[in-house]
């Protein structure tokens, strides 16, 4: 763009190819890559390509630079959807129940717990729907497929999940660019997976990337990261560090450990590292209850007992 606003103002007024200014009966069009310049024919556009060309791609690094460096305002995962706390990063942590397919924090699924052991109720019915939560696995697959149907991206996202650890990667695509298209974050994320490993599709490095960069725009915490990792290994330190801090502030560990690396090395300053330290602590902390403490202690309790235990 031209340093001259005013200049920039008359540039997308008029035909950057003719002159021909826009009126009544003649609109222009604006150049999609760029959004600097406006044509009012198709032929302008392609006379005027040999010339705008070097600009046009420069601005448009410029633009993409500008979305995949934007730090998100929480991750991918959002709200837990009964507390509206901050859902922990973890899966571990989490419960898709398997009624509504509703994703919810593991403290809210066991004060649900205690709630029906308190009122000694007899049938466990789900956190969110209440309805009652299905015994059998012939039920629990026919409300996921229902969810399915209905373009539930948690829906899909589980079976993709599902289908990728029965070795199904052909249904594992299907259902993650299914969820990937109404713009889930989680599938973009496993769809990189698959082009990077090429499993179920053709190994892609250009699709890859860009499955990975629609899901840390879309705050996966997980893509970012692989995202610095791919800079780090290209040599490009300043923007593997942007994505390691952009990760960091979503409370993801590894990406903290990250920037401590590269901080002894001295690849990150002593203030972007102190802000991301002190982003990350409250991202983290964020994310914590006392329900979800008592949570987490039941389940270590369970296991230490020889139970293995799922919360829902």
């Amino acid at each position: 763009m031209n340093a001259d606003p005013e200049a920039d103002t008359n540039m997308m007024m008029c035909c950057a190819s003719c002159g021909t200014a826009e009126g009544d009966d003649i609109k222009l069009r604006t150049c999609t890559a760029c959004k600097s310049v406006r044509y009012c024919s198709i032929e302008c556009q392609r006379d005027h390509r040999p010339k705008h060309k070097k600009a046009c791609k420069k601005r448009a690094a410029e633009l993409r630079d500008e979305l995949l460096f934007r730090q998100p305002e929480s991750t991918h995962l959002g709200d837990c959807p009964i507390c509206f706390l901050p859902l922990p990063i973890g899966t571990e942590q989490t419960t898709i129940m398997e009624c509504c397919s509703k994703l919810i924090c593991n403290g809210c699924s066991y004060a649900n717990l205690l709630r029906e052991m308190d009122e000694r109720l007899v049938e466990h019915k789900c956190a969110f729907c209440r309805d009652p939560i299905p015994t059998q696995k012939s039920d629990v697959n026919k409300n996921t497929m229902k969810r399915v149907e209905a373009n539930d991206p948690m829906a899909l996202c589980f079976m993709a999940h599902l289908s990728y650890e029965e070795g199904n990667y052909a249904d594992s695509f299907k259902y993650s660019t299914m969820a990937a298209e109404i713009g889930d974050a989680d599938s973009h994320y496993r769809l990189s997976i698959l082009y990077w490993r090429g499993r179920g599709v053709e190994k892609d490095e250009k699709k890859e990337m860009h499955h990975l960069e629609k899901a840390a725009t879309g705050g996966h915490p997980a893509a970012r990261y692989n995202l610095g990792v791919h800079d780090l290994n290209k040599g490009r330190m300043d923007r593997a560090v942007k994505h390691y801090i952009i990760a960091a502030n979503l409370g993801h560990d590894a990406s903290i450990q990250e920037l401590k690396n590269l901080y002894a090395k001295r690849f990150v300053s002593k203030e972007d590292f102190a802000a991301a330290l002190r982003a990350h602590h409250a991202a983290v902390d964020a994310m914590k209850s006392p329900q979800r403490e008592a949570a987490e202690a039941f389940g270590k309790d369970a296991a230490e007992d020889g139970f293995s235990l799922t919360i829902n």
